[in-house]
C-alpha cells in the first residue's frame, strides 16, 4: 500500500544541517496534508473503493479523469463488437423473483402483502369444513346417511354424497366431460357455462398441458337438466336420431359437391391435355409438279389418330354411350387408363367387349393412321372388377412396310387380366373380292329391341317374383346400354342352328367417328349375344334348377377379323352365330357382321366355358 511505504524525502546531510528539528517537522506535516488533500479530491472524483451494501465492489477503483500516476489507462471500444449496454451490477438489487431490476424499481411490500393475504384466503377455502361433535349438525349422505362425505361435490356442485356411494352409483355420480354433454345430451355452451343451470368442475386436461381446462359434469344433474329441456327421454332419443340423419345427410352432400367438383376438374385437366395435344401442320419438301403446281406432304402421322378419337363436339356428353365406354386416359406414350368400366347383370367381371374395345383404342393411338386394324386375337385371363381402374400397356412388337402388330397387356391389381395380340395392315382395295351373301331377315326396324321384349316376358302373370325382377333389371340394362339389341330370328338348316341379331351403336354423332373408332365399336358389340348362341345350342334352360340347367358363361379367348372400312355402327350391323361345337364344358362360336347395304364387314369366333348344373364324379383322396 502506498501508505505502508516510507514516502519522507532523503534529506542531504548538507541541507539537514541547514535546517532546524521545528523546520522539519513542518515540512513533514504540510507533505502529509497535500497527500491527504490530493487522495479526497481522487474519492470525490470517481467511485468509491469501499464495497457497497450488496457487498459489491465498484467497476472501476480509480476514475480514468484520475491525475493520479498509478491510475489506469481507459479502454478502447472495441467496434466490432457493435452496439452495446454497460450495466453497472454494483447497483443491482435482489428482488427475489429471478430477475435484475434497477434500484428505483423496487417491489412493491404492499403489494405482496396483498398477494399473501389472497394465498390464505384461498388455502382457507379449500379447507374442509370442521366436524360438529353433535351427528345432527354434520351434513350427510343422500344415500347412505353418512357423515364421511365428498366436501368437493358439496362445495361445487352441492350435492351431498360419500366416496362410497359415489363409486357404487356411477349412473347417477359420475363426470361427465362437456364434449359428452353436447353430444349425447344435445346440449348447448351457453347452457353448459352458466354455473346456475349446471356447475362444473374444472380440471387439468389429461392430454395435453396446454389444452384448456376440463369441465366436469355431474351426471344425475345433466340428465334432470336434459329431461327437462327436452321433455322426456323418448324425445332426447327422436332428436337425436333427427340430427344424427341430418348430419348424414350434409356429409354426403359434401361428398357429392365434392366428387363433382372432382369431376369438374377432372373434365377440365382432360380438355387441356387434348387443346395441347391438337396436332400442328408439319409438311415436307415442295414437289414440283410442272407448270407452276406444286404439292407438300403432311410428315406428321398423328393426323389421322387425332381426329378419329378426339370428340371436339360439346353436346356430346353423356348421350354418347359408347364414346363413355370406350374413352381411355393416357398416361405416358404406350400408357392408358380406363375412366368408367361397366359390370352387366349377375356377370363375374366387367363386360369382356369393353375390355377388348379399350384395348384396341390403346393400341390404335400407337400405330401409323395409315395402317388399318384387320385381325386380332385375344384371351381374358381374370375377371376384372369394375371398381378399380384397368391399366392397358401397349407394346410395339413390329413395324412393316405393309403389316404391324402390336401387344397389348390389361393389369389391375398388380395382375395381368387380359392379353391382346393385334395386327394393323395397309388397305389393298385394288385386290379381287369374295364374301358369303347376306342372310335374308327382316329389316331393322322391324325387329323388336331386347328390353320391349324382356318387359312383355315380365308382364306374365305365371312368373316367381324374383324371375320378372331379374326380366326387368335385363330390360332396364339394354334399355340404358350403349348398344341396342334386336332379335332379327333364329333357324335351323341341316341340323345347324343360326342365331341372328341386329345390332346399332347409340353414339348420336356417327359423322364424328373414322373407320379406326368403328372398328372399336364393332369389337365392343362382338360380345354381346355371342357365347350364349352355344347355350341355345345345348337346349339349356334359364332361370331353372336340375341338370338342363345353365349354371356358367364365360369368355375364354375371342378373335375378331376385319374385311371392310366402310361402315357405321349407328346403321346397324346383322351378327349372324352358329356353334359348331360344344363340348367338355367348353363351346367355340363363329359369327359374321353385314352392313345394311349386305358387305361382310367381319368375322368372328370365340370360346368359352358354357356349363350346365351338373356336378362331376366326386375324387376319393387319401388323407395323409
Amino acid at each position: 500500500m502506498m501508505e505502508g511505504r516510507n514516502t519522507s524525502p532523503t534529506l542531504s546531510t548538507a541541507e539537514n544541517s541547514l535546517l532546524t528539528p521545528e523546520q522539519v517537522k513542518r515540512i513533514e506535516l504540510n507533505r502529509l496534508k497535500a497527500k491527504a488533500r490530493q487522495r479526497q479530491r481522487e474519492q470525490e472524483a470517481g467511485p468509491s473503493s469501499t464495497p457497497n451494501p450488496n457487498q459489491k465492489r465498484p467497476l472501476e477503483v480509480i476514475p480514468a479523469v484520475s491525475t493520479s500516476p498509478t491510475a489506469p489507462k481507459p479502454l478502447k471500444r472495441d467496434s466490432r463488437l457493435g452496439k452495446y449496454f454497460d450495466y453497472d451490477l454494483s447497483k443491482m438489487v435482489n428482488s427475489k423473483g429471478g430477475f435484475l431490476v434497477e434500484d428505483g424499481k423496487e417491489v412493491d411490500e404492499d403489494l405482496r402483502a396483498k398477494e399473501r393475504e389472497r394465498e390464505r384466503q384461498r388455502a382457507k377455502q379449500n379447507l374442509e369444513p370442521p366436524m360438529y361433535l353433535d351427528p345432527s349438525l354434520n351434513p350427510k349422505c343422500r344415500e347412505c346417511q353418512s357423515i364421511d362425505i365428498d366436501y368437493t361435490y358439496k362445495k361445487i356442485f352441492g350435492s351431498l354424497v360419500c366416496n362410497k356411494c359415489k363409486d357404487e352409483y356411477p349412473e347417477k355420480y359420475s363426470l361427465l366431460t362437456k364434449t359428452e354433454c353436447k353430444e349425447d345430451y344435445l346440449l348447448t355452451d351457453p347452457e353448459l357455462r352458466d354455473r346456475e343451470l349446471l356447475p362444473h368442475l374444472l380440471k387439468a386436461n389429461p392430454h395435453k398441458s396446454t389444452f384448456a381446462n376440463m369441465m366436469l359434469f355431474l351426471r344425475y344433474q345433466v340428465e334432470d337438466f336434459a329431461w327437462k329441456k327436452w321433455g322426456s327421454p323418448e324425445a332426447l332419443d327422436v332428436e337425436w336420431e333427427r340430427r344424427t340423419e341430418e348430419k348424414k345427410n350434409k356429409k354426403n352432400k359434401k361428398f357429392e359437391e365434392g366428387l363433382r367438383d372432382l369431376r369438374r376438374r377432372t373434365r377440365e385437366g382432360v380438355w387441356q391435355r387434348r387443346k395441347d395435344q391438337e396436332h400442328k401442320h408439319v409438311f415436307g419438301v415442295t414437289e414440283d409438279l410442272g407448270d407452276g403446281m406444286g404439292r407438300q406432304a403432311t410428315r406428321n402421322s398423328c393426323f389421322a389418330a387425332s381426329q378419329a378419337f378426339t370428340m371436339d363436339d360439346p353436346n356430346q356428353a353423356e348421350s354418347s354411350k359408347i364414346s363413355t365406354s370406350l374413352e381411355l386416359e393416357q398416361i405416358e406414350v404406350n400408357l392408358f387408363r380406363s375412366k368408367t368400366l361397366f359390370k352387366p347383370t349377375r356377370a363375374r367381371g366387367v363386360f369382356g367387349g369393353q375390355v377388348i374395345s379399350q384395348a384396341i383404342v390403346a393400341a390404335t393411338n400407337c400405330v401409323d393412321p395409315v395402317f388399318g386394324l384387320h385381325s386380332l386375337h385375344c384371351y381374358f385371363l381374370l375377371s376384372a372388377s369394375p371398381a378399380i381402374p384397368i391399366i392397358y400397356f401397349v407394346e410395339r412388337l413390329r413395324e412393316g412396310r405393309s403389316y404391324t402388330t402390336r401387344s397389348v397387356k390389361a393389369v389391375q391389381n398388380g395382375k395381368v387380366i387380359f392379353q391382346l395380340m393385334c395386327s394393323y395392315h395397309k388397305p389393298e382395295p385394288w385386290q379381287p373380292t369374295y364374301q358369303w351373301p347376306m342372310p335374308e331377315v327382316p329389316p331393322l326396324e322391324e325387329c323388336e329391341l331386347e328390353e320391349v321384349l324382356y318387359k312383355r316376358w315380365a308382364a306374365r302373370e305365371d312368373l316367381p317374383a324374383k324371375v320378372r325382377d331379374l326380366l326387368l333389371s335385363y330390360a332396364l340394362e339394354k334399355e340404358n346400354g350403349p348398344i341396342s339389341v334386336r332379335r332379327a330370328g333364329l333357324t335351323t338348316e341341316n341340323g345347324t342352328q343360326t342365331s341372328m341379331h341386329w345390332m346399332q351403336a347409340r353414339t348420336g354423332q356417327a359423322s364424328h367417328y373414322g373407320a379406326p373408332y368403328q372398328k372399336c365399336i364393332l369389337a365392343y358389340l362382338s360380345d354381346l349375344n355371342f357365347i350364349s348362341a352355344a347355350s341355345d345350342v345345348l337346349k339349356l334352360k334359364r332361370y331353372s334348377d336340375g341338370p338342363d340347367a345353365h349354371a356358367m358363361t364365360s369368355t375364354l379367348d375371342h378373335s375378331i377379323w376385319y374385311y371392310d372400312d366402310n361402315f357405321c355402327c349407328e346403321d346397324g350391323l346383322l351378327y349372324v352365330v352358329i356353334c359348331p361345337r360344344a363340348t367338355s364344358g367348353r363351346a367355340v362360336v363363329h359369327g359374321r357382321l353385314y352392313s345394311q347395304s349386305g358387305n361382310l364387314v367381319a368375322v368372328t369366333c370365340q370360346e368359352g366355358v358354357v356349363r350346365a348344373n351338373v356336378r362331376g364324379p366326386t375324387e376319393n383322396k387319401a388323407k395323409l
